[in-house]
């Protein structure tokens, strides 16, 4: 997916610098429908400005379409794998295949080992330590820990608070209380912690 979306920066750069005749060509056009346009090029034979930036924009084009395939195929098998391994973790709101994907690589093959909530707060790097500093008495978030684990929660975090009402009540009420957006932010990545540990616990023994 990164390599997918430095092909598209490529594809966007040589655009804004190519000459007039080639910008023609995909003027109004974005996402998708500009890089097939490219893709479909026929430079011919390299002799002036535009053929000349026509050749990269056709390989570079023509190297996302082959990259978006392969991520649709392999999401096709991770859909099919996350949802078998941990559907509910999935119909968590905000939650979707690749979150919950690295979650349950975060938790690792022996889920044992989270003994605790807090344990795994701490694997994800969303245990609130002090930070207090003269009169000020807060807390932020604990820097270690697994950063993928920690960016998953931080997009669950993004769309709830854009999607999910019960979120967005949270969010307005903390505001009015004088919350920054900061630490609410915070305060949900570690309530979400919560919800996907009471998923990926080991049951107790009988």
């Amino acid at each position: 997916m990164k390599a997918r979306i430095q092909a598209g920066g490529q594809v966007e750069s040589l655009v804004v610098s190519a000459p007039d005749p080639v910008k023609q060509l995909v003027r109004g056009l974005a996402g998708k429908k500009r890089i097939r346009v490219c893709a479909a090029l026929r430079p011919g034979t390299v002799s002036e400005p535009a053929t000349a930036t026509e050749l990269p924009l056709r390989s570079l084009a023509r190297r996302w379409l082959a990259l978006q395939a392969e991520i649709d195929d392999l999401d096709s098998h991770l859909t099919a794998l996350v949802t078998a391994a941990a559907p509910d973790l999935v119909a968590l709101p905000g939650v979707g295949v690749d979150t919950a994907g690295q979650l349950l690589v975060t938790a690792g093959d022996n889920p044992h080992r989270l003994h605790s909530e807090a344990a795994f707060a701490r694997l994800c790097g969303v245990a609130p330590i002090p930070a207090s500093s003269g009169r000020t008495d807060r807390h932020r978030l604990h820097r270690g820990g697994d950063r993928e684990a920690n960016r998953a929660l931080w997009r669950i975090t993004v769309v709830g608070m854009r999607c999910h009402q019960p979120t967005k009540d949270y969010v307005t009420r903390r505001t009015a209380e004088g919350k920054t957006k900061t630490e609410i932010t915070r305060g949900l990545k570690r309530y979400i912690t919560r919800d996907a540990y009471r998923l990926l616990a080991p049951a107790p023994p009988n």
